[in-house]
């Protein structure tokens, strides 16, 4: 496919930062191209200072959130962005708000991750969900399991605090990642029974890149590379 039939990629950055750098990369590094030309049209906006997700969901205080929101993909459509991609999952909690304002589509990364594990993955009849409080407090992954049949599983009162430790206390930050923290998540997943577990949000993402992970996790970010890749008109490889 040449150049000009590609479409031009929308991307809501800055949510966090190193995570939509790492996203960009990801693009990047999985598009098939021999030079340059052949390489995505992206508009990539890196909003860092969106208000916090997370925050915004437990506190029920979004308007300010969604309404930034509504006028980024706005302008990204304005632009010429014919496909929009957001890697946060928590912020899929608007999604529909979000939509509404443009008729160019969004890339839905729940719906999207959870297909590709029913697809992909063999017999899966349970699936862990690694992820902010934010998106196990709305249950955005539990309903789209049980949209497919698959039964949704989250962490302990316990494990919970060591993921929201891991993605705030250390990869937000900056720090090295503990490990232990990690470690003692999926051992709480594969003692329950979970076929596979989705890494449903994008600093794990960044964690999964520089350590090992069992075979059973799911980077939905990855998914949402491959998705917007092959929606923009070009090869995943």
């Amino acid at each position: 496919m040449s150049r000009m039939e590609k479409k031009k990629l929308g991307i809501i950055g800055g949510v966090g930062p190193a995570a939509s750098a790492f996203f960009y990369n990801r693009i990047t590094e999985h598009t098939e191209a021999s030079c340059d030309q052949e390489h995505l049209d992206i508009l990539l906006f890196s909003h860092a200072t969106l208000p916090d997700r997370t925050a915004a969901i437990k506190d029920g205080n979004d308007t300010e959130l969604v309404e930034l929101l509504r006028k980024d993909v706005k302008m990204l459509e304005s632009l010429g962005a014919v496909n929009i991609a957001i890697p946060c999952n928590t912020s899929h909690y608007f999604f529909d708000k979000v939509q509404s304002a443009v008729s160019v589509p969004l890339i839905n990364m729940i719906h999207e991750s959870v297909r590709y594990a029913a697809e992909h993955y063999k017999n899966v009849q349970k699936i862990g969900i690694m992820a902010t409080d934010g998106t196990i407090q709305t249950r955005l992954y539990h309903k789209e399991c049980e949209s497919f049949g698959i039964i949704p599983f989250h962490p302990s009162k316990e494990r919970q605090i060591d993921v929201m430790s891991l993605i705030y206390d250390d990869i937000k930050r900056g720090k090295a990642a503990d490990v232990s923290k990690f470690s003692r998540v999926m051992e709480e997943f594969t003692a329950n029974g979970c076929d596979v577990v989705i890494l449903a949000c994008t600093e794990l993402s960044v964690y999964a890149e520089t350590h090992d992970v069992p075979d059973i996790c799911l980077d939905a970010m990855d998914v949402l590379v491959r998705e917007s890749i092959r929606r923009s008109g070009a090869t995943y490889k």
